[in-house]
C-alpha cells in the first residue's frame, strides 16, 4: 500500500475516498485511532492508503475532482 495523502482536515478523506471508491479503487484510512485518542482536535493528521497499482490512477482522480494534496 501507498499513501495517497496526509492530512488533517476531517472532510478531505470521506471526499477522496468517495471519490475514489466511484471509480472502482479500494482505499484505506490509517491514523483513526491516533486522532480520536488526540480528542479530534486535529493534530495528528490521518492517511490514506491505496494499492501501489493503483496509485497513479488515484492521484490522477483526485488532481481531476480539484482535490488538493501533496504528492509522496
Amino acid at each position: 500500500m501507498e499513501e495517497l495523502l496526509r492530512t488533517n482536515d476531517i472532510t478531505l478523506i470521506p471526499r477522496a475516498q468517495g471519490l475514489l471508491e466511484d471509480e472502482g479503487i479500494a482505499s484505506f484510512e490509517l491514523d483513526v485511532n491516533m486522532s480520536i485518542l488526540e480528542g479530534s482536535i486535529g493534530i495528528l493528521p490521518r492517511r490514506l492508503m491505496v494499492r501501489s497499482a493503483d496509485l497513479n490512477d488515484a492521484r490522477r482522480i483526485l488532481r481531476l475532482n480539484g482535490v488538493r494534496f501533496e504528492a509522496r
